[in-house]
């Protein structure tokens, strides 16, 4: 038998000697063997996959994303995307190739919402600073509750916090980031029940008497949503009356306070309204508040729509009387461009009042023998626990464009819904519902077949097919993409926004000519 040059040297070695090099070669081979003593990631293969994921982001997502001559969306029916993506989760993991195939058609097939014909949400567009933080915060992957865990984040939400306290007129105040408007609004609703009632927390709504809210008609769903959930009731809301323009009438809030009085409520909360979601209308809150002060009732503005309107000198006229609320809602990932999501929850109160109303004093998490100065843990101030990093984009595109720069994006929001309206009113078919205050344009289109036919019994009942009508052939032909909607006796009408700063008036000419085009034979 020929014996290995390892093996001859093994057997001239000392007997302790041979027995301590065995059990080194030994514990090697264990070492080899044993999962728990290697990485479970291939780091070097997942950075090669996300470099050539990055690059299809930035081919697929990005540019072709904002590329006017591609299509907005890919429309597929259900049952045939279905067919298309391999959605099915199985027991072995798939390839690095078809990973990246996947990537593409999750872009291909989802609706391309930076695109420069997206006019379909109150958000649009692409913000690239915004997007860099986006990408960080999703990296660093941390919770923005403790200062320990997110030290540079926990110092920069308080100065995002602070800028945006200063545009509506607060010196000093209180705030928090929250998972979207719809939130910040029922937030808003707790903290003014618990300022009022702040045995409430402890005890429950069984020592509570009847409470009410005031929001106009035109109001955002989450204050029906915000009555149930805190267990209000849907039923003790009191819908104040609207004018034509979609702004609520402080005389008829006036009304309804004293009828909820008078039925033996007690009219604590009033929610107002800066940028309704179809009218985009304005609420007047001077008036407004001097109702709130009269019967002491807390007056909180949700302005997630037309808050960013605080930015411009020419524009922010539309909130006057802001300064005076108790709370306000403000979301910048809807005009601004920030990304979702990006919502902001103020607070006029500077004594804790949202660390009163939230905290739990989670011990694990909030221990009070901590090293540093725990005022720097804001996690209590929320009902969440983990909280994503919602500060980073607004700081990133704020600092990369200045205040100015923000100023002259909203500036040309308004001038290009001017431009909008204006080329409507020259144009045969297109009838304004209501003169724009806001950036939302709301129109209807009125096809050759209904012209001159107002006076018939159905004219109406006609035209509100019209909108579903012409969406349906844009969003399958993909060229652009608006929402539509009724109101009230109003049948469906489209809503046109533009937030996206590289929407051009040749954008808007071909959204009035594809609009024309879709609709011309119905």
């Amino acid at each position: 038998m020929r014996l290995s040059q390892e093996s001859v040297c093994l057997s001239l070695l000392p007997a302790h000697r041979f027995t301590g090099l065995l059990c080194v070669l030994m514990y090697r081979g264990m070492m080899a063997e044993d999962p728990l003593c290697h990485p479970a990631l291939d780091q070097t293969a997942g950075e090669e996959f996300l470099q050539e994921a990055f690059q299809i982001i930035l081919e697929e997502a990005i540019r072709k994303g904002t590329d006017v001559t591609e299509k907005v969306c890919e429309w597929r029916e259900p049952h045939d995307l279905q067919q298309i993506l391999d959605l099915e989760l199985r027991s072995s993991g798939a390839p690095q190739q078809t990973m990246l195939d996947h990537c593409r058609d999750i872009i291909r097939y989802s609706v391309k919402t930076c695109h420069p014909r997206f006019f379909n949400q109150l958000f649009s567009g692409l913000d690239p600073h915004a997007l860099a933080g986006r990408m960080i915060t999703e990296t660093l992957n941390t919770s923005q509750y403790t200062y320990e865990i997110a030290p540079v984040f926990v110092l920069m939400e308080e100065v995002v916090l602070k800028k945006l306290r200063e545009l509506i007129g607060w010196d000093s105040g209180d705030g928090i980031f929250c998972p979207g408007g719809s939130l910040s609004n029922i937030y808003a609703m707790n903290v003014a029940r618990y300022q009022r009632f702040p045995d409430s927390k402890r005890t429950g709504i069984w020592a509570l008497p009847r409470l009410a809210v005031f929001t106009s008609q035109e109001s955002h769903y989450s204050v029906q949503k915000g009555a149930a959930f805190l267990g209000i009731g849907t039923d003790n809301i009191y819908l104040v009356s609207v004018d034509e323009r979609g702004k609520m009438i402080p005389a008829d809030l006036e009304r309804q306070i004293n009828k909820a009085k008078s039925e033996g409520a007690c009219p604590f909360f009033v929610n107002a309204t800066c940028g309704t979601t179809v009218l985009g209308a304005f609420d007047p809150l001077v008036d407004v508040a001097d109702v709130c002060k009269r019967h002491g009732a807390w007056l909180h503005v949700d302005a997630a729509w037309g808050g960013s309107a605080l930015l411009s000198r020419k524009h922010r006229h539309l909130l006057d009387g802001i300064e005076r609320a108790d709370s306000v809602a403000w979301n910048p990932h809807k005009m601004l461009m920030t990304g979702l999501q990006c919502s902001a929850f103020l607070l006029r109160d500077s004594s804790g009042l949202l660390q009163r109303c939230y905290c739990a004093n989670a011990t694990y998490l909030f221990q009070t023998d901590k090293f540093y100065d725990m005022a720097y843990d804001t996690g209590d101030k929320t009902v969440q626990c983990g909280r994503k990093v919602d500060c980073l984009k607004l700081w990133l595109m704020w600092k990369a464009n200045g205040t100015e720069g923000l100023e002259k994006r909203v500036d040309r929001a308004f001038e290009f819904t001017r431009y909008l309206a204006d080329a409507m009113k020259g144009r045969e078919g297109f009838l304004l519902v209501t003169e724009p205050e806001f950036i939302n344009l709301c129109f209807w289109f009125v096809p050759a077949s209904l012209r001159g036919k107002q006076g018939c019994a159905d004219y109406w009942e006609r035209l509100g097919k019209v909108a579903p009508a012409i969406k349906e052939r844009m969003m399958k032909k993909g060229s652009m993409m608006v929402g539509y909607q009724p109101l009230g006796s109003r049948v469906n009408f489209f809503r046109q926004v533009v937030t996206n700063p590289m929407v051009t008036k040749q954008d808007l000419d071909f959204f009035l000519d594809e609009i024309e085009r879709l609709g011309k034979d119905l």
